[in-house]
């Protein structure tokens, strides 16, 4: 087992870590304050590759492993969790799931431009009235001879008003609950009128992102829109919620290794009774803490993304990195306001941020709750993974290692 990191992995941690601190950490406070959406970062992204990083290049990507990508979202959320939701919506729940399901034409119609950062991705699941209860979709789609007829409605959805295009569940047969569900991929500006998005305003926190909603009113989707076939909808969706769970997992490192650092700085600068608070015991052990959910928390997420490059199923170890992640990540942002004392519950420093960002961590892709029910029937057998219809693909090796292998 080899816990060193290559040299292009590494490359590519510092190019984005780079690019973040340069084009988005000065604003990020104000943005946040103000609740503003520049979508023009987006395009920055894809403009780097960072919007293909797993994607192979046949398909517009870099090719790269999941370790890489995994870095990347560690150090997108270490500036702002809205950047690594980018990565979590437009990569992980939508292209690396067209990867996996949709047929080589659809690759080249939707993956294609995602990969490359031309078109931006959304992925439509949850519902006013489903959230972890994927079976209870009411978004109906009706068959009408060559399309679908959608009608419903999906909130709480990422890049709802940016996104090009959207992967969207629906059911044929509500009846038939998960076994009725069936993924469209629906374009904005397709066929005709139907489809509205909008915002939703108020949210705790990722105040930088774009969170909305999608109406379907009769919007009429071409069947060759489908990806799998009907009934496979709530496989297709759980293997993007897989994908989606590492890049939280990922990215929830990145708030840890933050809350760290700025509680860091602040030990050192902070003087009380006559020396740096970090001096005081109660102060070492809250970043002790932090050290230790760091350190945890990227060793599962890393084990996680070497199952995901070997094409193997990783539900069990991809739930548990994110659920252990995301309590650390909450807990160290709020010892960091502990830290920092008054100045901690202001925006004067970024640690109150980190909190409210991490608050919705623990919620999206999956409560604490529903990982807390999976482990548990985990270990005691009553839950075992079976092979998808459509195995992951495994990452493609990074080009020199490939040739080296070619040669060996």
């Amino acid at each position: 087992m080899d816990f060193e990191f290559t040299k292009e992995q590494l490359q590519v941690r510092d190019m984005v870590r780079e690019w973040a601190n340069r084009a988005v950490a000065p604003y990020i406070q104000e943005w946040d304050a103000k609740q503003e959406k520049h979508p023009e970062v987006l395009y920055q992204m894809g403009e780097l590759g960072i919007l293909g990083l797993p994607i192979p290049e046949r398909y517009g990507g870099s090719g790269l492993d999941y370790v890489s990508y995994g870095l990347a979202c560690e150090e997108l959320e270490a500036v702002d969790t809205f950047l690594r939701v980018v990565m979590s919506v437009h990569v992980g729940l939508n292209s690396l799931t067209l990867l996996q399901w949709a047929t080589e034409e659809q690759k080249q119609r939707w993956l294609t431009p995602q990969a490359e950062g031309k078109k931006l991705a959304a992925f439509g699941l949850t519902e006013p009235g489903a959230g972890s209860d994927a079976g209870n979709i009411q978004t109906r789609a009706r068959r009408d001879g060559d399309h679908y007829v959608l009608n419903g409605e999906k909130t709480w959805i990422s890049l709802a008003n940016t996104a090009d295009h959207f992967l969207v569940f629906a059911t044929v047969d509500p009846a038939k609950k998960h076994n009725g569900l069936v993924a469209l991929m629906v374009e904005r500006g397709g066929e005709g009128e139907g489809l509205t998005t909008g915002s939703l305003h108020g949210k705790l926190g990722v105040r930088a992102g774009d969170t909305g909603w999608l109406a379907f009113n009769n919007l009429r989707v071409p069947v060759e829109n489908r990806i799998g076939e009907e009934g496979e909808g709530f496989k297709i969706a759980m293997s993007a919620i897989d994908q989606g769970r590492f890049t939280v997992a990922a990215g929830a490192v990145g708030t840890i290794r933050a809350s760290k650092e700025a509680s860091l700085k602040y030990a050192h600068e902070r003087e009380a009774f006559g020396q740096e608070i970090g001096r005081y015991e109660l102060v070492k052990q809250m970043i002790a803490k932090m050290v230790a959910g760091e350190e945890a928390s990227r060793l599962l997420v890393m084990r996680s993304a070497e199952l995901k490059n070997r094409g193997g199923r990783n539900t069990k170890e991809t739930s548990l990195a994110k659920w252990v992640a995301c309590n650390h990540a909450f807990e160290a942002a709020n010892d960091a306001i502990e830290i920092h004392g008054a100045y901690g519950y202001s925006n004067e420093y970024p640690v109150e941020r980190y909190l409210r960002n991490a608050r919705g961590a623990q919620l999206y892709e999956g409560t604490n709750e529903i990982h807390t029910i999976m482990q548990g029937d985990y270990a005691l057998g009553y839950r075992v993974d079976r092979p998808l219809r459509c195995p992951q693909p495994p990452a493609q090796p990074f080009e020199e290692e490939a040739k080296q292998a070619a040669k060996a």
